[in-house]
């Protein structure tokens, strides 16, 4: 009676988050059909989900080979979104093992005040960067947003976190094999964090691809926009062409769709082994 009862429940719960997640993606396949469509089609109503006039080629073309830059944006955003990805994920990680498993003085005060400064809002430290950004004559240009992205307290703390959890034994072999605390966070933390590894690094990919607020700062050279301001720059194009407009959105959420793919196993580790820490 428990077994029918649980597996019962199971199938009910299946059921539902099936529909939720059918409801959920509900935008996105009208987004990825309208992209295929023509305009007129694209207002009809009731929807038509498969579209019976493609134009499909014409969208991408638009898109691609018009009179805006859009595949300059694109290029932009994934130049700036992987050079601070891997920036964050070398630096986070090394403070991170630092704050973990490194014993010096002040350890405790640093940790503390990391934690301190992951409750300022972004938006009270605009001001102070982008005084610093234009003393250093960063601005307008993708290395003022490189090097805003950089630095993390919160993937620090993140990566502390997972850190702290690995067996102090592990470390304690490879320094009796002579491993300085170089080759210890080379060879052994960062093939032991891979799977927290490869969450941070979706995220902050994620983040940066679509962060609207630092180049709406620190860029002013239309030519330097990544996509969230070429999409902006894009409506004023096309705002009425809401197929051409559907085309750009799907081109811009690819390289998310991509990396998800790619590393969704190791981002499902790095959940479940937090959550059986935690």
């Amino acid at each position: 009676m428990t077994l029918k009862k649980f597996k019962t429940s199971n199938l009910v719960l299946t059921v539902l988050f099936a529909v939720l997640s059918a409801f959920f993606l509900l935008p996105l396949i009208w987004m990825l059909s309208a992209a295929a469509k023509t305009e007129r089609e694209v207002w009809t109503f009731p929807i038509q989900w498969i579209p019976k006039e493609w134009n499909l080629v014409s969208n991408f073309k638009a898109v691609w080979l018009g009179d805006v830059s859009f595949g300059l944006f694109y290029m932009n955003s994934i130049k700036i979104a992987l050079i601070s990805t891997l920036a964050t994920i070398l630096i986070s990680s090394m403070a991170g093992y630092a704050l973990s498993k490194l014993d010096f003085k002040g350890r405790g005060l640093v940790f503390s005040l990391m934690l301190a400064f992951m409750m300022i809002p972004e938006q009270a430290t605009l001001v102070p960067r982008y005084i610093l950004i234009k003393e250093l004559g960063l601005y307008d240009s993708h290395g003022a947003l490189i090097l805003m992205g950089m630095f993390s307290s919160y993937f620090a703390f993140l990566l502390r976190q997972f850190m702290a959890g690995i067996h102090n034994d592990l470390l304690e072999a490879a320094e009796l094999d002579g491993a300085g605390f170089l080759r210890i966070f080379w060879s052994v933390m960062v093939p032991l964090s891979r799977p927290i590894l490869a969450t941070v690094g979706i995220i902050k990919f994620i983040w940066t691809w679509n962060d609207y607020q630092g180049p709406l700062i620190m860029l002013n050279s239309t030519k330097l926009y990544t996509i969230p301001l070429g999409m902006q720059f894009f409506q004023e194009e096309f705002g009425t062409r809401i197929a051409v407009m559907m085309m750009a959105s799907v081109a811009a959420i690819l390289p998310l769709l991509a990396l998800f793919l790619a590393l969704q196993k190791q981002v499902i580790e790095g959940i479940a082994i937090g959550g059986v820490k935690g």
